[in-house]
């Protein structure tokens, strides 16, 4: 089963992170103002944010650029399935999604390249250009792999928050410490004052509610 990842604590613990996902958590529901349920759009920022920020930060792009893409692309999707364009038999959920974002990444080298031009007053000598065609047309073929690693990983996280909220903050925890933290079960046992059968008991119980939902999300949305 997946785990999140050391990039995404690296996320977490950046001091400017919170306040740049509220920033554009906010900025994105203002622009969906006067559309209907807006909630289900909070829901799916959220759910999906992440996702697109990896692989828009893994493609290359600062911290700043991914949130743009993140925003984007879920405007975008919101504009699209508004005028139901998203046809589910043309293709699943999961590459229409991943097609969206790789569009907004492109758009961002693109901005880039046009921003280091202007700063360069113009330069036109052939290395400068050579760089700039590079900026604006990156190599493709990384992404499809940045996105499956970061699907996988985006349904474990999902369905492990879902599942949280159905089993006791204890059992949770001791999960989290074995099986998420990869601490020695008597670690476990000693920090939190628990016995054997209940680290394995949770072991068991928990990761098996996590493994039935990514199984869920998978037959959702791929």
């Amino acid at each position: 089963m997946p785990t999140p990842t050391t990039d995404r604590q690296a996320l977490e613990n950046h001091p400017n992170w919170k306040a740049a996902y509220q920033k554009t958590r906010r900025s994105l529901i203002e622009r969906l103002e006067n559309w209907e349920d807006q909630k289900t759009w909070d829901e799916f920022y959220k759910t999906y944010w992440r996702l697109i920020y990896s692989v828009a930060t893994r493609a290359g792009l600062r911290s700043e650029e991914a949130f743009d893409v993140v925003q984007e692309t879920i405007l975008s999707i919101a504009k699209q399935s508004k005028h139901k364009k998203y046809d589910p038999d043309a293709g699943s959920f999961k590459s229409w999604l991943m097609n969206m974002t790789r569009w907004r990444i492109t758009d961002q080298f693109r901005k880039r390249a046009k921003d280091t031009a202007a700063a360069h007053d113009g330069t036109d000598d052939e290395r400068r250009t050579a760089e700039l065609e590079r900026i604006a047309d990156p190599d493709p073929s990384p992404l499809d792999q940045y996105w499956d690693e970061e699907w996988q990983r985006n349904l474990a996280e999902t369905a492990m928050t879902k599942v949280k909220g159905r089993v006791s903050p204890k059992q949770f925890q001791i999960f989290d410490c074995y099986v998420i933290k990869g601490w020695p079960v008597k670690r476990v046992m000693t920090d939190l004052g628990v016995s054997m059968a209940q680290v394995y008991l949770a072991k068991h119980r928990v990761g098996g509610l996590i493994k039935k939902e990514v199984e869920g999300l998978q037959e959702q949305l791929i």
